[in-house]
């Protein structure tokens, strides 16, 4: 969260702090010239760093509001008709490994979900990015009488459970959902999904981005099955 946006701005205005205070001092001592200038080069450099700080709150704005990261990878491995195994990867988080899970998944497309904690402009300024947690990995039919009643696949991607073995959890979702109307920087809370095609050997990677998941192809046989049935919107 520390930037060079509001590092450099603030030395300059200590500096500028400190320069009209030695032009007032320089004016209670009778050294009226000397005091008049270093009061008005003082105030320069304070007007300098109040613009500079200004301008690089807009330009980190832009940088975080365009932010994104991958968040999982998914493989797919065909064991019978509409019934596939497919093969999560969550990139690795600060000290903690990569996680890689198998599930069983019926139907013809995966779908992946999570939770989602969008922050406000300012909020993003000071260097919170949208948070998440990717919560379940489901099937989904692309006929919708199959998905009425065809075999239901759905797996948690995600734990309740506090990584330490504590017996309890503070979770960032449901603070923020409770105490939103005491700390004005929550902009919403929502739910987020993606989903693909599912495809002998086809692989997809996951990105989050400041407006929720994003799914993306990342071989031929991923980008094959998600290539058809595209209507163009005029």
């Amino acid at each position: 969260m520390v930037g060079w946006w509001w590092i450099v701005p603030a030395a300059v205005a200590v500096l500028g702090a400190i320069w009209v205070l030695l032009a007032l001092i320089g004016l209670f001592r009778g050294r009226i010239l000397r005091g008049i200038f270093g009061g008005l080069a003082g105030a320069g450099l304070l007007a300098v760093a109040s613009i500079a700080g200004l301008l690089g709150q807009n330009a980190q704005t832009y940088a975080r509001l365009t932010y994104e990261r991958p968040v999982a990878t998914l493989s797919s491995r065909q064991l019978a008709p509409q019934y596939f195994e497919v093969t999560v990867v969550q990139p690795a988080l600060g000290d903690q490994p990569d996680r890689t899970a198998v599930y069983p998944v019926h139907g013809d497309e995966w779908r992946v979900e999570a939770q989602v904690l969008r922050w406000k402009p300012w909020a993003n300024v000071l260097g919170l990015d949208a948070q998440y947690r990717l919560d379940r990995l489901s099937g989904r039919y692309q006929n919708i009488e199959q998905e009425r009643s065809g075999a239901r696949s759905v797996h948690a991607l995600s734990s309740d459970a506090d990584p330490d073995g504590l017996p309890w959890s503070l979770s960032l979702w449901e603070t923020a959902r409770k105490y939103r109307r005491y700390v004005d920087a929550v902009d919403t809370l929502y739910g987020s999904g993606a989903y693909m095609p599912m495809r002998d050997g086809a692989t997809y990677e996951v990105w989050i981005t400041q407006s929720g998941l994003v799914a993306r192809p990342t071989n031929a046989a991923a980008r094959e099955a998600s290539s058809g049935g595209w209507i163009v919107a005029n």
